[in-house]
């Protein structure tokens, strides 16, 4: 399908395989630099094996593992035939005059990105999947006119939802993963076995019901319900192994009838808000006007109104978006989409003609980043101009971007490709940019998720934009590894600048997400980017949007991890999916050349930044301090308070006056994979019918020692009460400190709840130090714990160094025993009771 780059080299044939890997082996380690005929197993050299003890006799070099059992004296002696002459390697770059040059030609990868012959790696589906054979492609095309957002009439129709019980489906997708499932498993083409046929078969030429298609790349139809001879109730696919996210989306249409209206109608769209309730129009792409008039995606339709589906079935509310169209000609091939759709092999195709490039593959390196969970490979760019000096590369810092983490987002893949032109062009300033800067680039994040038409996860089901924390590496492989290259790369140099491209389906143009810093020694510093950026594309980019608060929720975002790893510029750029609100592009949509010249826009604003001279950069932070002073003000007029700005104002809290990122639906899917997910139910289930057969246990510390305190107290009286002729005052005195030993925050916590009052007497009873009658202390605690098993309301004080004399004061820095040791020895569950001297025991009324 396309041509491969072949970079195979021819290699140099030798009589004797088992020598050519010697000798490649023992050069490649420093040990060999002779002719290949001065390998000791040549035929010059038996003479040699035979009369020298290192070698084996079984004539073989290095076939036995005592031959040479210590590297140095291997080193030893090959040294001499190191010396002896020169060896050409490839490996080695030499000058003209044929001096070896002590620096190694880069390593020639292990594994070719493409083949050396037929076409591309296809995509790899999951096997649930059915693929249509066809190869889809569109032309890229800018209108002429620039197109307008559509104005409302307030005549616009709102079709109430019919559903298939009284319309006929024209379209099914059975071949889709059934909720609950998760990802086993993925191939080349999908789904084995014959591809069935979805859509209805024309009865003849007659018929003109339109015939519905989404079984290719970023394709998400489910299906489609002809509910009227041109009017049509669509039903789009969710995420895959989810029953969420769906925005995006991308079908199409055969068998049209020029001259007619149609109405679609997409009944099951999740977002509250959206950019069709201010304008916005849908996407058309017409192979017939592609073909004959080279023209490409274009927006249209009318009476476009984004409203509440009424259908209330006790699930999630949804929401229909509703639109007219007709088409401009009959018997024709045509797509619907969200946005200008970008796909996985789109982007194999570019990485191919870089490739092929012979002077952009000299400064842009292709290399496998990772393997995705489906096993597709996701790239990555290392694009930088060769240094002369190992110290001129040290220095270089470096630039991080990424885009498509959500694959419905295929904004950013028109941003990507824009910078990627622009800095693999022959301009000064791309020439420039690379000699200073070590770019880093992964094109595509999630190519799982475009390849299928997700919108916003992964097929672990998952956000991958919610988990560049995450430890799980084989679920979310992407993510993990392009944070652990990033890791890797402030080791070796310092990062100025990371940026994800995003897409936004609810504000118009172009803005920034940041991180603000706390450092009050950069204070407003990671604002003068975005500023500058505004600066340089005033039409498209609005700083007045952009936003540097970072939410909890937020956390887990490439933006929020990368600038806690230390990269003080850390965005997110959001771009819209529909237009501009902004100077002469005001109220008209992108077109695919408005995205790429952002990419461009974007290196621009690199070399501002960096100017040796800060004129701009301190200019742009004096007009960020005067333009915070305004919101301050602003923010205090609307409290109704007043504040001196002259003070100090700059210690105001950012967060205070700024509005919240939030509103996506990204929380949604959070979490563990959805097949750890499941694995995690069942083990959750298990538990829970092992609880069942054993007893629940108390949960707190306190519950805990109440509980003990009762047990301990009914066993105490169960011996009262079968031995009263033994419950005297001895064993009383015994038995009881156990018990309040081991029963110290409940007792404490029990008196400080309740509070006992003491009348007179008692207190000047515990002020002399006196007791109470043992005798009346067992009554009492019989009575109570009888007549309605209350538990008594006492405190004991004792001193195990006391005298016997009971009106002995006690001293006063004597703490009570059980705070010193609060639970006994304990022999197979019984208690060992301990004899103290004397007891002072008050009870409370």
């Amino acid at each position: 399908m396309f041509p491969a780059l072949e970079t195979e080299l021819k290699q140099e044939t030798c009589p004797d395989p088992y020598e050519d890997f010697m000798y490649h082996h023992l050069q490649y380690y420093g040990y060999f630099k002779a002719q290949r005929g001065s390998l000791p197993n040549s035929a010059s050299h038996q003479h040699v094996r035979k009369n020298n003890p290192r070698y084996g006799l079984s004539g073989s070099f290095g076939e036995r593992e005592d031959v040479i059992p210590d590297p140095l004296q291997k080193e030893k002696l090959l040294y001499p035939l190191m010396l002896s002459s020169p060896l050409k390697s490839r490996q080695l770059l030499h000058d003209e005059f044929g001096e070896v040059n002590p620096c190694l030609r880069e390593p020639r990868d292990l594994f070719a990105f493409f083949p050396s012959s037929g076409p591309l790696q296809a995509p790899r589906w999951p096997i649930e999947c059915e693929v249509i054979k066809e190869n889809l492609h569109h032309i890229e095309w800018v209108p002429p006119q620039p197109e307008y957002f559509y104005q409302p009439t307030g005549n616009e129709k709102l079709p109430e939802i019919v559903g298939e019980e009284k319309g006929t489906v024209v379209y099914q997708l059975d071949s889709v993963p059934t909720e609950g499932s998760y990802f086993t498993s993925s191939r080349v083409g999908g789904k084995r076995g014959i591809i069935r046929e979805p859509a209805v078969t024309l009865q003849g030429p007659e018929d003109n019901t339109l015939l519905f298609e989404s079984r290719f790349e970023s394709g998400n139809l489910q299906k489609a319900v002809r509910v009227d001879t041109y009017e049509y109730e669509l039903t789009l696919r969710t995420d895959l192994y989810t029953n969420k996210h769906t925005q995006w989306f991308y079908f199409r249409v055969q068998n049209t009838r020029k001259d007619t209206t149609y109405r679609f109608t997409i009944v099951n769209l999740l977002k509250p808000k959206s950019l069709y309730t201010v304008g916005m129009k849908p996407l058309m792409y017409s192979e017939l006007d592609a073909n004959t008039h080279n023209i490409g995606w274009r927006r249209e339709g009318n009476e476009i109104r984004y409203y509440k589906n009424n259908t209330d079935d006790g699930q999630q509310p949804f929401y229909c978006l509703t639109w007219t169209i007709q088409f401009p000609h009959d018997q024709d091939t045509c797509f619907f989409a969200h946005f200008y759709p970008y796909t996985y092999t789109d982007l194999q195709c570019y990485l191919l003609s870089v490739a092929n490039n012979p002077v952009q593959s000299q400064f842009c390196k292709l290399r496998t980043l990772c393997r995705s969970l489906a096993g597709n490979t996701v790239y990555l760019l290392t694009i930088t101009n060769p240094s002369r000096t190992p110290r001129e590369a040290a220095a270089k810092k470096a630039v991080v971007l990424s885009a498509r983490v959500h694959p419905g987002e295929s904004n950013g893949s028109w941003i990507m490709k824009g910078f990627l032109d622009f800095i693999l062009s022959n301009s000064p300033d791309a020439q420039l940019l690379r000699d200073i800067f070590v770019f880093k680039v992964v094109p595509m994040l999630n190519p799982d998720g475009v390849i299928v038409g997700n919108y916003r996860c992964s097929l672990a089901g998952r956000d991958l934009n919610r988990h560049y924390k995450t430890i799980l590496k084989e679920s979310f492989p992407c993510i993990w590894y392009t944070r652990n290259m990033v890791k890797r790369l402030l080791e070796e140099r310092e990062v100025l600048l990371y940026c994800d491209f995003h897409g936004h389906s609810r504000k118009n143009n172009i803005f920034l997400y940041g991180c603000k810093n706390n450092d009050r020694k950069y204070w407003l510093h990671e604002r003068v980017f975005p500023l500058m950026l505004s600066k340089n594309a005033p039409d498209k980019f609005s700083f007045q949007s952009c936003n540097f608060k970072v939410q909890k929720c937020k956390e887990g975002t490439g933006r929020v991890v990368m600038w806690r790893m230390g990269i003080l510029n850390s965005y997110t750029m959001e771009s819209t999916f529909g237009g501009s609100t902004l100077g002469n592009k005001r109220d008209t949509h992108f077109t695919i050349e408005d995205l790429k010249s952002l990419g461009y826009h974007v290196c621009d604003t690199l070399l501002d930044f960096c100017d040796p001279d800060r004129t701009k950069f301190m200019q742009c932070l004096a007009e960020l301090k005067e333009l915070l002073k305004q919101e301050i003000h602003k923010k205090f007029n609307e409290l109704g308070q007043d504040m001196d700005l002259e003070g100090n104002w700059s210690d105001i809290s950012l967060s205070d006056i700024e509005s919240s990122t939030s509103g996506s639906d990204s929380s949604l899917s959070d979490g563990l994979p959805v097949h750890l997910l499941s694995m995690a139910d069942e083990v959750n289930q298990k538990k829970k019918m092992y609880k069942k057969k054993k007893k629940k246990p108390l949960r707190t510390r306190k519950q805990r020692n109440e509980q003990y305190q009762k047990n301990n107290l009914m066993r105490e009286l169960k011996l009262i009460e079968d031995a009263p002729e033994r419950a005297g005052f001895a064993s009383t005195l015994q038995k009881q400190p156990t018990f309040f030993r081991n029963s110290e925050n409940a007792s404490s916590s029990m008196m400080q709840n309740e509070k006992p009052r003491l009348n007179e007497s008692q207190l000047r009873g515990r002020d002399k130090g006196t007791s109470l009658d043992p005798s009346k202390m067992t009554s009492l605690i019989l009575t109570k714990n009888r007549e309605g098993m209350q538990r008594p309301r006492f405190t004991v004080s004792c001193c195990p160094k006391r005298s016997t004399n009971s009106s002995q004061e006690p001293a006063p820095d004597m703490k009570p025993l059980w705070s010193r040791n609060r639970y006994p020895a304990t022999k197979r569950g019984r208690a060992t009771m301990t004899v103290y001297p004397s007891l002072h025991i008050y009870t409370y009324p």
